[in-house]
């Protein structure tokens, strides 16, 4: 990991303020329909936030793995949920998907324990 968590959030949070502050249409819509899709509908949000680790792991995605372990484990998804779930993503993506997995592990460490 070259950045801490805090790092990652800080970064996300300054870029975001700045996106949206351009006031591009498009740019915005997209953030609000990317937002909308995690919502809990048909599917809890738990469940949406692991569909979207596995996503990324598959996309390799460091940012949006980032993202999806912290909202995962705000929607109180364990580390064998989450293990479960990066095995599918590694099934899926194949064995270029280890270094990301690697890392997603890393950064498993500086989250929370699950509540």
């Amino acid at each position: 990991m070259n950045t801490t968590l805090d790092d990652f959030q800080q970064f996300r949070t300054t870029m975001n303020e700045k996106i949206f502050a351009a006031g591009n249409l498009t740019t915005n819509r997209f953030f609000a329909l990317d937002g909308r899709a995690y919502e809990a509908g048909a599917l809890d949000g738990r469940t949406k936030e692991l569909l979207g680790l596995v996503a990324s792991l598959v996309l390799r995605c460091d940012d949006c793995i980032t993202y999806h372990l912290v909202r995962s484990r705000e929607e109180g998804v364990t580390n064998d949920e989450l293990h479960e779930a990066m095995a599918v993503g590694l099934v899926v993506g194949g064995s270029i998907v280890i270094p990301h997995l690697r890392r997603a592990v890393a950064r498993m460490e500086e989250l929370p324990a699950p509540s």
